[in-house]
């Protein structure tokens, strides 16, 4: 799966690797999380479009989404089968800018954090579904999730799971709704081996509040744990309905 990620290259930047023609500012951010808004790029009209929506897909037949489980992944395996996932899949197929993602290794029954990032730096984009749901009294929210597939051998050894990575040149197949499920599907892969470099950080990646570079250094030896605030829901833990995160921009 994929609870957490982070994106810090320039807004400049990612414009110029996603070409999409709005001009978005926004602050590095090195622990995103589920419920927060996050940045996707999706094609509208034709052309591509930087849009914000929260982490967390509701399906536009959802009745209520206070009362809908949260779903911050999507298992590429049944994203064409999923009742949640199936029209998202065929119509609206977006891509989620990213600089790499945390995930967490049982160690002697401790969770131990690691990032995992390209191995020569820059963005990359998650293969992401997006909704749009409407209430009955006309509210109106959009939402994403990641699609998540194996993990190849550079993330094995910390878990099973992984994001689906989209590589730059498939940027118009995977956006495009007219290209059909079956052709897209077919990009629901691992990442090629070598891509990305793991390495073991500091607990307090686990705080949501926690939001700063220095959550990337690698970890020391005898680094004591960071204490887990009693507020921020631990990896793995299934968000109650009122654990809502702060704003991402």
């Amino acid at each position: 799966m994929c609870g957490r990620y982070l994106i810090i290259t320039t807004p400049e930047a990612i414009r110029q690797f996603f070409q999409y023609p709005e001009l978005p500012n926004f602050p590095a951010r090195y622990n995103v999380a589920p419920t927060q808004p996050i940045p996707i790029v999706r094609l509208a009209e034709g052309r591509r479009q930087f849009a914000l929506v929260r982490w967390g897909l509701i399906p536009a037949w959802a009745k209520d989404p206070r009362a809908f489980s949260l779903l911050i992944n999507g298992r590429g395996e049944s994203v064409n089968d999923k009742p949640a996932f199936r029209y998202a899949m065929k119509r609206r197929r977006c891509l989620i800018p990213a600089d790499g993602f945390y995930e967490w290794k049982d160690h002697d029954g401790r969770k131990r954090p690691y990032v995992v990032r390209p191995r020569a730096g820059g963005p990359i984009a998650f293969a992401g579904l997006w909704e749009s749901w409407m209430g009955p009294n006309g509210e109106e929210m959009e939402t994403a999730a990641i699609i998540t597939t194996e993990a190849n051998s550079d993330v094995a050894h910390i878990h099973h799971r992984m994001p689906v990575i989209i590589p730059q040149e498939a940027f118009d197949l995977w956006l495009d709704p007219n290209v059909d499920t079956a052709t897209v599907t077919a990009l629901i892969a691992p990442a090629p081996a070598g891509l990305l470099e793991a390495y073991e950080i500091s607990t307090a990646v686990n705080r949501v509040a926690n939001d700063s570079p220095a959550l990337l250094d690698a970890a020391q030896a005898d680094m004591k744990p960071v204490p887990e605030a009693s507020s921020s829901p631990k990896p793995g833990k299934k968000l109650k309905k009122d654990e809502r995160q702060a704003s991402l921009f």
